[in-house]
């Protein structure tokens, strides 16, 4: 039998041209990150909002792994937020303090309790997901509630104790240990976002968000890709979860609660999906309006906050992405006619 040898399609190279294409950093996003760390320097009195800024971001990042690449909707990523947050202290309490250990452990957890749910989401649709994911949430929440002997139930987990970050740097009660420490953790897990996303396993993730049969019918696995992507991202919020719990050193139920996964919901919302930043600007955006109004208006701030936030989303919901794609695009323009200046001169010469 003669092989049948078929050429590859234009749609095909593209493809390949884009795997192989490298993740560059445009001005906009290296100035975004000089901005943060300079914020350490000339910011001192708000470290501690900017640290559970960080801390957000990094959950909001958590849903926009699944949600805006897979297109796996949740309504109980805070189970993994929560898991993380107790495995973390638990940890600090019966094994030691040092807090990179109990970052691993926090993202082991997040991680396994996403693992082992993820079988659950493949089965049923959109509303299925919601509904399981909910549930477990609810389940942990209880579980969390009636262990009392362990967790602290509705008393909270007290007596964790955080020890100084590499041997040096105590977690003051100023956060300006915690806000350092929380943004090396951001930036971190924003660049391995980055690759993975722009990796052929994250091009076959906005394959399978775009169109699962589709997907499925040119080979993709698109049962593993979800079980993969859906458990990176329950390390993902277990980091976050954790992070709470060595820079505030107290845990509560709040941490499994619905209305923790509806505020990771609200920052992505506001910030955009599917392009990673969303959950930093949305974070951004979120916690200094509601601490602005706070401060406003002690009694009602919550009213007026959410007056805000629908306004928002209803009238300018896709405002940040399109600022910043607009910003980034003329970025890419002017590096590349400036490229295209300095090779016109070379041969000129």
């Amino acid at each position: 039998m003669q092989a049948n040898h078929s050429t590859p399609t234009p749609l095909s190279a593209d493809v390949r041209r884009v795997m192989r294409r490298p993740v560059r950093w445009t001005v906009i996003e290296i100035a975004f990150w000089v901005l943060a760390v300079l914020s350490w320097f000339f910011l001192p009195e708000q470290h501690l909002i900017l640290t559970e800024i960080a801390g957000i971001a990094i959950f909001a990042l958590s849903i926009d792994l699944i949600l805006g690449y897979a297109g796996i909707v949740s309504l109980g990523q805070a189970a993994l937020y929560g898991a993380g947050a107790y495995a973390s202290g638990l940890f600090s309490i019966y094994v030691t303090g040092e807090p990179i250990s109990g970052l691993l452990v926090g993202a082991v957890a997040g991680a396994v309790i996403a693992f082992a749910t993820s079988f659950l989401l493949l089965r049923g649709g959109d509303l299925t997901r919601l509904m399981v994911t909910l549930g477990v949430a609810a389940v942990l929440f209880e579980i969390a509630n009636q262990t009392a002997w362990l967790t602290g139930g509705a008393d909270g987990l007290q007596g964790i104790t955080i020890d100084p970050l590499f041997g040096h740097f105590e977690f003051d009660f100023y956060g300006h240990t915690g806000y350092a420490y929380s943004l090396a953790v951001l930036f971190v897990l924003f660049v391995l976002s980055r690759l993975i996303v722009s990796s052929p396993f994250g091009i076959s993730l906005k394959a399978i968000r775009d169109n699962p049969l589709r997907a499925s019918a040119v080979g993709i696995p698109v049962a593993a890709r979800q079980v993969a992507i859906y458990t990176v991202a329950g390390a993902y919020a277990g980091i976050a979860g954790a992070l709470f719990t060595q820079t505030q050193q107290f845990i509560s139920l709040d941490v499994l609660s619905f209305q923790k996964s509806a505020d990771g919901l609200m920052v992505l919302v506001i910030g955009g999906t599917g392009y990673l930043y969303g959950g930093i600007v949305g974070a951004v955006v979120y916690e200094m309006v509601q601490d602005g109004i706070a401060n406003l208006t002690p009694q009602y701030w919550q009213f007026w906050v959410g007056i805000l936030l629908v306004v928002f989303v209803l009238v300018g919901r896709d405002r940040p992405r399109e600022l910043i794609s607009r910003l980034t695009a003329r970025a890419g323009q002017m590096r590349k006619s400036s490229s295209e200046t300095v090779i016109s001169k070379r041969q000129e010469t």
